[in-house]
């Protein structure tokens, strides 16, 4: 496990106490947290349980839903996996998300408690083309707009095997999807500056974390370079999910590191902490709690090259507090 250096967390006047949530059931593979202001809950998906979870800290009720094949309408001529990679509430619209599942982002209803989902909608199916009909969104946000943005990563036909370069990232807005970059290996975190200009973007496979300059007004993204690498900075593993706070620094879960970074964006290879997970497979992280001031991190516990990871570490969901600083409320998505 990753230690910290304590110089940084005098500098940074952090004392982090990491907690597993234990009311949130173990996942196989848990993912794209998002935490929702108006209804004070964490909701987070386990992709291969195919599952959306909801955790609500003030009364520590966690439910979760299961998506059925017989709710999901297709025409593709391949065999589903089902496959739940993200969820956003919809702005305006009680009890409605994006869920993404396989290629395809869809608009449901879930009050939070069912144990089936109602009204399913196709939103958009992205990657039709017959050689990468396997493929499946992994990671999606909102920008600060409520436009969608989420990529894709090629067909994994073992686990930690998965077909390079053909992911790509997209926007989505108005039932359409526009590209705006290919050949990608796992398309993942992604982040906005409070100014609105710049997007943090992750490709795993790249094992950094990129600065794209961004145009909210017309949805584009430019000038895209690498502004922070695990090996320039002697880290194992893989830069997954991602997470900015009010001052503007990234925090970046590490896939097979046992930890969470935190990075300034603004000063190229700048690490300003590390803070250690009992999990080695740490996928994702988001501030919530009342005060926006907790941290929620996801993990995975999924076996690659025979390397078994027991529950409950592994496969937990925790929360750090102690971090002196804080987040934004996430952004729901504008249908």
């Amino acid at each position: 496990m990753g230690t910290c250096n304590a110089q940084t967390y005098r500098i940074y006047n952090m004392n982090p106490k990491v907690e597993r949530v234990e009311e949130i059931s173990t996942t196989e593979l848990g993912e794209g947290p998002h935490w929702d202001a108006e209804t004070q809950s964490l909701y987070l998906v386990d992709i291969f349980g195919q599952a959306i979870h909801r955790y609500v800290p003030a009364t520590k009720q966690h439910t979760k839903v299961v998506l059925e094949r017989s709710k999901v309408p297709s025409d593709a001529a391949y065999k589903r996996k089902n496959l739940v990679s993200l969820v956003l509430p919809v702005k305006g619209q009680k009890d409605r998300f994006v869920v993404g599942l396989d290629r395809e982002l869809l608009a449901v209803t879930w009050d939070g408690v069912s144990d089936k989902v109602t009204n399913v909608e196709k939103i958009v199916e992205v990657q039709t083309e017959k050689e990468l009909v396997n493929n499946r969104f992994n990671d999606g946000k909102c920008d600060p707009s409520g436009r969608i943005w989420a990529g894709t990563m090629g067909e994994e036909p073992t686990n930690g095997n998965v077909a390079p370069g053909r992911g790509s990232l997209f926007s989505v807005q108005n039932g359409k999807a526009v590209k705006h970059l290919g050949e990608l290996g796992i398309s993942n975190g992604l982040a906005w500056n409070e100014q609105q200009k710049k997007m943090y973007y992750i490709d795993s496979f790249k094992r950094c974390v990129e600065r794209y300059d961004f145009d909210i007004q017309k949805g584009t993204i430019s000038n895209g370079k690498s502004i922070f690498s695990l090996e320039k900075n002697n880290i194992e593993g893989f830069p997954d999910g991602m997470t900015i706070d009010v001052d503007g620094n990234l925090w970046v879960a590490i896939f097979g590191g046992y930890k969470v970074i935190k990075i300034d964006p603004r000063v190229p290879e700048t690490l300003l902490a590390t803070i250690p997970i009992p999990a080695k497979q740490v996928t994702s992280v988001t501030f919530g709690g009342p005060n926006l001031d907790e941290l929620y991190v996801t993990s995975a516990k999924f076996t690659i090259n025979g390397e078994v990871l027991p529950p409950p570490e592994h496969g937990g969901t925790y929360k750090v507090t102690g971090l002196n600083t804080k987040g934004s409320p996430g952004v729901a998505a504008a249908l």
